[in-house]
């Protein structure tokens, strides 16, 4: 479960960065929202997913709920999904 949390983790970011670095310029900038409707969709079920899994595999870790509050409002600052499976998930050996 953890792979998948880190998959859908680093799904969701690269789908932040990209709606909200090139969807959102191109369209206010180039009127071409092709980006902002294609993309939309995805991420937003990515942040649901990501949401989700992350209530699922809590009770695998000692994250204490100030961590996990981290955790679920990484999904909303853009790089934030990376810095935590960074800091959170790629070493971790804390599985039950």
């Amino acid at each position: 479960m953890l792979n998948i949390f880190r998959i859908v983790s680093y799904l969701e970011g690269i789908s932040y960065i990209l709606l909200l670095f090139v969807g959102v310029p191109l369209k206010y900038f180039a009127n071409n929202d092709i980006l902002v409707k294609s993309l939309g969709m995805p991420h937003g079920l990515l942040f649901i997913l990501y949401v989700l899994l992350a209530f699922f595999i809590k009770p695998n870790f000692n994250w204490s709920n100030k961590d996990f509050l981290f955790i679920l409002l990484a999904s909303v600052v853009p790089f934030g999904t990376f810095y935590i499976d960074k800091q959170y998930l790629k070493n971790s050996t804390s599985l039950k």
